[in-house]
This record gives C-alpha cells, structure tokens and sequence, in this order.
C-alpha cells in the first residue's frame, strides 16, 4: 500500500469513528446522566493514550541516547511548564465543549449533532479575526453559507431555535476554541501526553458536576458501558491514532476535508442505527453547511486550516 492511500485509509477511518461516535454518545444516555458519560468516556480515553506516551517516551530516549536527536528535538523532557498549562487549560475548554455537546445530544438526533459540530472548521477562522489573523475569500463564502445553512438546521420558519440546537451551537464554539488553544501549546510538548491530561482535567471536570447533579446508578453504567468504550477507546484513543498517521504523509488540505465527513458518516449512523430521518428543511441546511466547510478549506495560502489534534 503506498503512502498516499495508507494515509487516506487512516483519516477515513478517523472520519467514520468520529462519525458513528455520535450514535454512541447519544445512546449511552439511555442509562446514565450526561455527565457521568462524558466523564468515564475521558477517564478512558486518556487510560488509551498510555501506552502511546510510554511508546514515545521510551523510543525518544533511546534516540537521545544513541544520539540520533537532541535535547532540542526531544518533546520527553522539555516543557514540563507548558505541558502542565497546556494540559489544564485545554482540558477546561474540552469539559465545555465535550458536555455542551453531550447535553445537547439528549434531544438533538445524532445526524444533526455531527453538522452542527462540524462548524467548528468555520468558527476557528472567524476567532482568529481576534488574533489578527486574515481571511481569504473562501473562508468568508463558506462562512456565510455556513450560515444560510445552520438557518436551514436550526432555526424553525417562526424564527426560534431549539434550546438542544443552541446548546449544540455553544459546543461547536467551544471545539473551536479547543483546536486554537492545542495549536498553541501542541509544537512545545508531546502532543499526546497533552491530550491524554486535558481528558483527565475534562474528566475529573464532568464527575464532579456529576456527582452533584446526576444519580449514580451502577446497572446503568453498566448498560452503558459499551458506548462508553466505543467512545473512550475507539473515539478518543484510536482516532488520534489513526488522525496522526493520516496526517503524517497526507496534504493539510486534503486532510482536514477527509476528516469533515465525520458530520455525513454521523448522519449516516444516526438513519441506520437510531432511524433518525432530517426533514427537507434540515436536508438543505445540511447540504449548505457540508458545502461551506468544503469551500472554506480550499487551497490557499497563509490561513489557519483547523484540524483535531495528531498524535
């Protein structure tokens, strides 16, 4: 298999994960609160990306050893500041981010979920207008049929949205902030172990509100815990995973539009597994706000092309 094809092999199967994580998520509530899903999902993520981190470790000090890379090269031991800053706070933005989702999932069907989501690839962009970043042309036409499409979605024809939508809307903006603040501290530490703390700070996070405001009931973790694996290991784990190779030998471009058809494989799941069927108004909104993701990651140069985190 030649590297461009093992590299789109990777991403689409890091696509139909993700995808099909979103039946998943929505599916483990049947038993348990959201946020008591949310945070043995993270607790089993993070547990997954162990023996990645001790892989890397383990395979950089050999090469420090022999020479072959320097202390300068080495993520092992550089940084432990940033990784600890970095691990804290992006675990903060993922607790918001992940559970506004998972709320929301209690009363959006998993299809509609995954779109809306996904204008986390527009938001980024239009964040970065804060950081002085400028935008091309593609990027303010996808936006703004991004938005004629999300009116399409979510807003109904008495112009008022869905409380689930909008709480949905609120996590997108959240991932989006997630990816800015990875892209910032991921070049300084081993990405891995960075993400493998944020599940840990976003875990503990979403136990404790759990704790509080959800009964724990352990036959309905139980249930649960299918989905719950399904989305620790196969979502947070396996999907980075596979994300970091795709990405290895793969255009940035072509990339991150293989890994946006995660929000049609979530549609996909959703009809096939939860009977979830968009109406024509929502069909529409979909078609617009895939096309606008599609349009605002075309080539071009000098623009933040936003993507979930490699390994």
């Amino acid at each position: 298999m030649n590297k461009k094809l093992k590299s789109t092999t990777f991403l689409m199967l890091t696509a139909i994960i993700w995808g099909t994580a979103f039946v998943a998520q929505r599916e483990g509530m049947s038993s348990i609160g959201p946020f008591m899903f949310s945070a043995l999902r993270m607790y089993l993520g993070s547990l997954t990306l162990l023996p990645i981190i001790l892989y890397y470790d383990n395979k950089n000090r050999r090469l420090l050893a022999s020479g072959s890379l320097s202390k300068r090269e080495s993520l092992v031991e550089q940084n432990p500041s940033d990784l600890r800053k970095g691990g804290i706070l992006c675990g903060i933005i993922i607790f918001f981010a992940a559970n506004f989702q998972q709320v929301g999932l209690v009363s959006v069907s998993a299809g509609k979920t995954a779109f809306i989501t996904t204008l986390y690839i527009l938001l980024v962009p239009v964040i970065g207008l804060f950081l002085r970043q400028k935008l091309n042309r593609n990027i303010w036409l996808g936006v703004i049929l991004g938005t004629i499409g999300l009116y399409f979605l979510c807003i109904t024809e008495a112009f008022t949205i869905a409380f689930g939508d909008l709480v949905v809307l609120i996590g997108a903006l959240f991932w989006a902030f997630h990816i800015l603040c990875v892209d910032h501290y991921a070049p300084r530490v081993m990405v891995s172990k960075l993400i493998a703390i944020q599940f840990l700070v976003a875990g503990t996070m979403s136990l404790v509100v759990a704790l509080f405001n959800e009964e724990m009931i352990f036959s309905g973790i139980m249930e649960a815990m299918p989905t719950i694996a399904y989305t620790g290991i196969m979502s947070s784990g396996l999907a980075f995973t596979f994300q970091g190779l795709g990405q290895k030998d793969a255009n940035p471009t072509t990339a991150s539009i293989i890994l946006s058809t995660e929000a049609l494989f979530g549609a996909i799941a959703g009809y096939l597994f939860l009977q979830e069927i968009f109406t024509q108004r929502e069909f529409i909104g979909c078609v617009l706000m895939f096309g606008a993701v599609i349009i605002a990651q075309l080539p071009v140069k000098h623009h933040l092309i936003p993507r979930r985190n490699e390994q």
